[in-house]
């Protein structure tokens, strides 16, 4: 009995596509809506027919969807030029979607130091570290 595989050729081919991808619209787009984007990842099904490209960029959920709209009407030539770059029998369909997990990251970030930053205003002398009887500051013994 063969031994299972932990690291599917699907994964190996999204991470290959990533890295392509990558190197194509730095290079290749020249759509104005498109500006520094990084890819996150690329989820690309079981029968390698169809590929998710997960991408964030700086500027907001506004600049990220106009990226997304320049990159899907990319996905044609990229798919293309894809093509030519991988050794695949055919080429997954690319689907672009912009991945807004680091802005919801940093709001829930903000959202929990408020919240601490509240709390330590209502209680000012919960937040300080209890001394622990040794005046001395000399190490204790065993």
């Amino acid at each position: 009995m063969a031994a299972k595989r932990d690291y599917q050729r699907s994964d190996r081919v999204g991470d290959q596509m990533q890295r392509e991808l990558a190197d194509l619209i730095r290079l290749e787009v020249k759509d104005p809506r498109v500006g520094m984007v990084t890819l996150s990842g690329v989820e690309v099904s079981r029968d390698l027919a169809h590929a998710k490209v997960f991408f964030t960029q700086l500027g907001g959920e506004e600049k990220g969807i106009e990226a997304e709209q320049g990159l899907n009407h990319a996905a044609g030539y990229l798919r293309r030029v894809l093509g030519t770059r991988l050794r695949l029998r055919s080429v997954p369909t690319l689907r672009f979607i912009y991945d807004d997990t680091p802005e919801r990251g940093a709001r829930i970030s903000a959202l929990i130091d408020s919240a601490i930053a509240e709390d330590e205003a209502r209680h000012p002398d919960a937040g300080a570290p209890e001394e622990s009887g040794n005046e001395t500051g000399a190490e204790p013994r065993n």
